[in-house]
């Protein structure tokens, strides 16, 4: 196990768990065991008091908010079905909760995040949710960038490019925090937030 410890205030922070999003088929992990761990980490953290951040993304109708540079990729006009940005049931419904809503790949930029995260005193984040490479790499980059200890649940993210997920789990994230699997993460919580 390669995690050390979970600061005494640790904060779980799910990227993009939204109806749209889990629709799409993902490897390694399929979408609904994803939200099914990010929905046992919540519950672990909101039984200790711990911060629960339920990050979507979504856009206006006429993109005017959405990211506006030139690529390869263009994702600008698409259409979206109702009701896409909709959080998923399995962790909706929770008042206390925090959330986010974000117009680019990472939760911090543009957002509230960071605020809310340090008027609550948060030092350490759990992050979990799809797509790894793209919005939860871009979260932990950002996230240690602000300062925060990072930790990375690998067995409740997922991405719509298998290789995608491996690259970001085996090369980026070792150098940005710590990596465990849910049950790791839950044992450790137990240990330390007791």
């Amino acid at each position: 196990m390669s995690l050390t410890t979970l600061d005494p205030r640790t904060a779980l922070v799910a990227i993009d768990l939204q109806r749209g999003i889990v629709g799409m088929p993902t490897e390694p992990y399929a979408a609904s065991d994803v939200v099914a761990r990010t929905a046992e980490l919540a519950e672990a953290f909101r039984a200790r008091d711990l911060p629960v951040v339920l990050v979507r993304v979504s856009f206006a109708p006429d993109w005017a908010d959405a990211v506006p540079g030139r690529t390869e990729r263009q994702a600008r006009g698409l259409a979206f079905p109702e009701g896409w940005d909709v959080l998923v049931d399995e962790l909706s419904g929770h008042p206390g909760d925090i959330r986010v809503t974000k117009h680019n790949w990472s939760a911090f930029h543009g957002t509230d995040l960071e605020v809310q995260l340090r008027r609550r005193g948060i030092t350490q984040i759990v992050l979990t949710g799809i797509a790894t490479s793209i919005g939860i790499e871009s979260t932990a980059r950002d996230a240690y960038a602000h300062g925060y200890h990072v930790t990375l649940a690998t067995d409740a993210m997922a991405d719509s490019d298998g290789e995608a997920h491996r690259g970001s789990v085996e090369r980026i994230f070792p150098r940005l925090g710590e990596s465990g699997t849910t049950a790791e993460i839950l044992e450790l919580l137990a240990k330390t937030h007791a």
